[in-house]
């Protein structure tokens, strides 16, 4: 029997996987570092939490995660010219002993069975729209696109600060990164412009990963994004996770496996709510499994981590998915 670690590198390298890679249990998500640790963060039902970018953000109950505030007493920036007076880029120097707990949890993770990815989240359309809201994003990519791409810039580069302590001090050998880049049906912006503002800040980041000791990308998208794929395999994304059904993932597979692992295919606004069945969990996972195979997919529910929303959603996918591995791998 392949580990976890060699049964998805199997799977993403269209090799001879012995079992659908269940979900995130190849990757140890790693959330103690120091900014990750110290960062204020709204936990489950928690309200009005200003992080270390000045950003409000709140948990409400029976929601998948925390979003930004935006009305008018609590958006960051209301004015896109005024970025650089209001804008300031959270700290990253830290005492050694502040590494203490992540380096801890590090060396028990078998790295024989699992990756170790630290977290990021969000990424650097979200913090965008994290400042200022989604309309004003929108309408500033039209009305400043030379404002917004020296705040993108600026964003990167702290991101790539923090990309360098993080493989300073940890040595991780991936890399778990969160950016919503699209709705249910569409993508936020168009591939073109996608491509002018996102494409190249990636290319930098995700680069620097893979040249210090990264091998596996792993990126964070929600949402449609069928058409950002091409992006994806050129910015060094080897897995994307959150892919939604709208994606046509059967299609996508066929044309890019091997170039590209699509990790999601089960909705989780379908299983996970109020008053979820096992019946309905079974249906989606087998649908899931059916229709996008053995290789260059795997089975997941579409939220960004190993986690529901309403108990015991995220095991009962789990325990259908090796029910279908025990049918698909004969």
């Amino acid at each position: 029997m392949l580990t976890k670690k060699q049964n998805l590198l199997e799977t993403i390298h269209g090799g001879k996987p012995d079992r659908y890679v269940n979900q995130y249990e190849f990757m140890h998500t790693l959330l103690s570092d120091p900014f990750n640790l110290y960062d204020p963060y709204p936990e489950y039902g928690q309200l009005n939490v200003v992080n270390e970018w000045g950003v409000t953000l709140s948990w409400p109950e029976g929601t998948p995660g925390p979003f930004p505030v935006h009305d008018d007493a609590h958006k960051v920036l209301k004015d896109i010219t005024e970025w650089r007076n209001i804008i300031k880029a959270p700290n990253l120097i830290y005492p050694d002993s502040a590494w203490e707990t992540a380096i801890k949890e590090v060396e028990k993770v078998d790295k024989e069975d699992q990756f170790v990815a630290p977290m990021i989240a969000p990424g650097i359309f979200e913090r965008l729209h994290y400042f200022m809201g989604m309309e004003d994003s929108m309408i500033n990519f039209y009305e400043e696109p030379e404002i917004m791409a020296d705040l993108i810039k600026y964003i990167t580069d702290w991101e790539l600060q923090y990309a360098e302590t993080l493989c300073d001090h940890l040595h991780p050998d991936a890399l778990f990164h969160h950016d919503d880049w699209g709705s249910q049906i569409s993508t936020f912006i168009s591939p073109d412009m996608f491509e002018e503002f996102f494409l190249d800040a990636y290319k930098q980041l995700y680069g620097y990963y893979k040249s210090h000791g990264v091998e596996l990308i792993v990126h964070h998208s929600d949402s449609y994004a069928a058409t950002l794929v091409p992006y994806m395999i050129d910015m060094g994304i080897d897995i994307w996770q959150g892919v939604m059904t709208t994606n046509n993932i059967p299609e996508l597979i066929q044309k890019y496996g091997g170039q590209i692992t699509f990790m999601g295919g089960i909705d989780s606004a379908k299983v996970d709510h109020p008053g979820w069945t096992r019946e309905e969990i079974k249906k989606e996972v087998r649908k899931a499994c059916e229709t996008c195979g053995t290789k260059f997919f795997i089975p997941n529910t579409s939220q960004g981590m190993a986690v529901s929303t309403f108990e015991g959603v995220y095991e009962a996918v789990s325990e259908e998915i090796d029910n279908m591995s025990k049918e698909m791998f004969k």
